[in-house]
């Protein structure tokens, strides 16, 4: 009954709250900044070599790989693979679509936490939506419940469904047992996570931390093997994701199933375009213009859904291997890569899945502790409440691992739509400082400089910003 009702919130949220907002919200942005994320896609790859201003300092690469540490995990393997078995391939065609669209979001989003970041007493900047909703639409009740619904959404629904996505790669193996396998592996999994919380593991974090990238490239060049291996499937493959995208009878005959919804959901919940999560890492980045940081940050969508979302979904719909409820989330991928690599196929998924989660599960509670410190006036709480928070955040990961799939998932998606449906439109109100921000950068490129930010020159009041005097 719980899930089921889960479930009708999750579908009115998406279906048709969500799907309006986050839309006219891309489209708004897109069309105002003249296509930003697009035209101005060479420049973000060339900042991405700038280096910061103070080697103290965060660079807007280090800023970028921080929320795409974040953004990469269980969701663009399980994630992917939901989505093409429960809403079918079209599924596939609206990734990418409202990750092009999301990346004017991405831009917008991180360039107000960069104009509107704070600064603390040793100088370092820090920030993120419920700053800017704070100090520019001077909202701090509703910055409040932006806070609320991140912690929800990163100590909660997303700790959630990561526990479950990782326990269930594990069903593929003969000594899987629906009881008492996913208790164990919650168990292991929350002992961890608590040992890391708190204070220990430090080795452990910095190990899985600098493995991660490696074992995200490894599997963007083991898909490409298993997407060679079955070439002669490419043509029909593409061909099933655009006659599926297109094929409106079937998908307004069940809307919150069809492959757009599943594609809206799997694609906002990899990426994180708009959510308000990235902001977060964005505003601690020193940059000598707010727009620099907008830029880089649209790549980090690119490399989460055009890249990994769509290594996984290619791989599984090149594979032919049979799709449907039954093998959603990870026994369909580990199919698709058992045809090239057999029995080592679904171990090296599982090798991934692990590591993707435990950094996830850690970089989610990064998010969370800084939603803390704002909640609680700008102070760190006390070590005997953060002990409790994350003793509190290991038995969430293990009640993960035995939830309902549906439960999971219909968790992580009504908590980040909260979060989104706060977001968005705190940007289109504030939407005319950031794309004032993006003419001043350009200006000042045209004119072949450099270009550094001040607050006066879009019109802003110095008094209300710690940065840009």
């Amino acid at each position: 009954m719980f899930t089921e009702i889960l479930g009708k919130i999750d579908d009115f949220l998406y279906y048709p709250v969500l799907i309006i907002v986050m839309a006219l919200a891309g489209i708004y942005f897109t069309v105002l900044t003249k296509g930003v994320q697009i035209r101005l896609f060479p420049e973000s790859l060339r900042l991405l070599k700038e280096p910061p201003e103070d080697k103290k300092n965060v660079s807007s690469l280090q800023a970028m790989l921080v929320s795409t540490a974040s953004r990469v995990g269980t969701g663009n393997i399980i994630g992917v693979s939901t989505a093409i078995c429960l809403g079918g391939p079209g599924a596939c065609f609206w990734m990418w679509v409202m990750c092009i669209i999301g990346a004017s979001s991405a831009f917008i989003e991180s360039t107000l936490a960069q104009i509107y970041k704070r600064k603390n007493e040793d100088g370092e900047c820090y920030g993120g939506p419920a700053y800017y909703i704070e100090r520019a639409l001077h909202a701090p009740i509703l910055a409040g419940v932006f806070c609320v619904f991140l912690i929800a959404t990163y100590a909660v629904g997303f700790n959630l469904l990561c526990s479950y996505n990782l326990q269930s790669t594990f069903a593929t193996y003969s000594f899987y047992n629906e009881k008492t396998t996913p208790i164990i592996i919650g168990a292991i999994l929350a002992v961890l996570t608590g040992y890391c919380l708190l204070g220990g593991g430090k080795r452990i974090v910095k190990l899985t931390s600098l493995i991660v990238p490696i074992m995200g490239v490894a599997y963007v060049l083991i898909s490409l093997v298993v997407i060679g291996a079955n070439i002669a499937n490419v043509p029909h493959m593409f061909a099933l994701i655009f006659r599926d995208a297109f094929n409106f009878r079937a998908i307004f005959s069940g809307i919150a199933g069809s492959c757009i919804i599943y594609g809206i959901k799997r694609g906002l919940y990899s990426n994180e375009a708009g959510v308000g999560s990235a902001p977060n890492a964005s505003a601690s980045a020193k940059v000598s213009h707010p727009a620099k940081q907008g830029l880089v940050q649209t790549l980090s969508v690119y490399i989460d859904t055009l890249l990994l979302c769509t290594a996984t979904a290619l791989m599984c719909l090149a594979s032919g291997v049979a799709r449907g409820e039954d093998v959603s989330g990870a026994p369909y991928v580990q199919n698709a890569i058992s045809t090239v690599f057999g029995k080592t196929g679904p171990t090296f998924i599982t090798i991934a899945m692990v590591l993707f989660a435990f950094t996830t599960l850690l970089g989610n509670l990064y998010y969370v502790d800084n939603a803390i410190i704002f909640l609680n006036r700008k102070r760190q709480p006390s070590k005997v409440f953060m002990k409790c928070f994350h003793v509190a955040c290991a038995v969430i990961v293990m009640l993960g691992a035995v939830i309902p799939m549906n439960a999971a998932w219909a968790a992580a998606d009504i908590t980040m739509g909260g979060m989104t449906l706060i977001n968005l439109p705190a940007c289109m109100l504030l939407g005319k400082v950031a794309i004032d921000a993006l003419k001043d950068y350009e200006s000042k490129k045209k004119e072949g400089k450099n270009p550094v930010f001040l607050a006066k020159d879009i019109g802003l009041r110095e008094e209300e910003l710690d940065f840009w005097k």
